[in-house]
């Protein structure tokens, strides 16, 4: 049954909050249909609560935005985790200097590498420090920075200028969104920010999602998918899921 079409838009964008929250996905056509309304109405209100940071845009709809600890997103998807960090430990040069974001995902990969993996590897990630301080022929550096809880991360000018006093052979760049035509994304302008200044100091930058961030937004551009090398995800290359960056991406592991 439709819900009442004159609803002011105050009103009605708070019930679609409501109802995402509840259902923790809503589509576009559905919430038309709900609220009695045109779908470009909808759609202007996703926009909008896109851009004040209280859902994430994916295909066709919307799904909250939740401020999640680290060590709750760390329990999410682990095995895509795993399995995104065994693709990419083969892409890092013997000996290299390898950049690495605070990523949950990131914090996996070093937390799996070999025991005689030989690195210099820079990190904003106060956890993917911690396990890079476990490998004993790693030489890890920990960015300055304002600390930000929710990553348990570096960010700021601090840990912009540590960054860009490096050369990095490559990066490892995770996304909170990964979308066909405006690249990457992030919550926050400090991240975005950091994962620009990575991909500056790097030779090839490689941007390790796991499935459930292909074609969605988050509320602050990132990087464009020109400036990505490697795209690796949990899937298997050829899945149709990745089609949407095969123009661009020049190599999808």
């Amino acid at each position: 049954m439709a819900l009442k079409g004159t609803l002011d838009g105050e009103t009605r964008r708070a019930a679609l909050l409501d109802l995402t929250d509840e259902r923790g996905r809503l589509q576009l056509a559905e919430a038309a249909e709900l609220w009695n309304v045109h779908p470009m109405t909808i759609r202007r209100d996703f926009e909008l609560l896109e851009s004040l940071g209280r859902v994430r845009r994916v295909r066709g709809g919307i799904v909250p935005v939740q401020v999640d600890a680290f060590s709750t997103r760390q329990g999410r998807n682990p095995r895509a985790k795993e399995r995104i960090a065994a693709k990419i430990v083969p892409l890092l040069p013997d000996g290299g200097a390898i950049g690495l974001d605070s990523s949950t995902t990131a914090f996996a990969l070093a937390d799996s590498l070999p025991p005689s993996s030989r690195f210099t590897m820079v990190t904003n990630g106060l956890s993917a420090f911690e396990a890079l301080s476990r490998r004993p022929e790693v030489r890890g550096y920990l960015t300055g920075g304002e600390r930000e809880e929710q990553n348990l991360s570096l960010v700021g000018a601090l840990t912009l200028s540590a960054f860009s006093a490096f050369h990095f052979d490559c990066s490892i760049i995770s996304a909170l969104g990964l979308h066909g035509e405006s690249g990457t994304s992030e919550s926050t302008l400090a991240q975005a920010a950091v994962k620009d200044a990575m991909a500056r100091a790097s030779s090839s930058v490689v941007l390790a999602v796991d499935a459930s961030k292909l074609q969605s937004r988050a509320r602050v551009r990132a990087l464009t998918l020109d400036r990505i090398d490697v795209l690796v995800t949990e899937l298997d290359p050829g899945d149709a899921r990745l089609d949407p960056y095969r123009s661009v991406v020049p190599r999808i592991l």
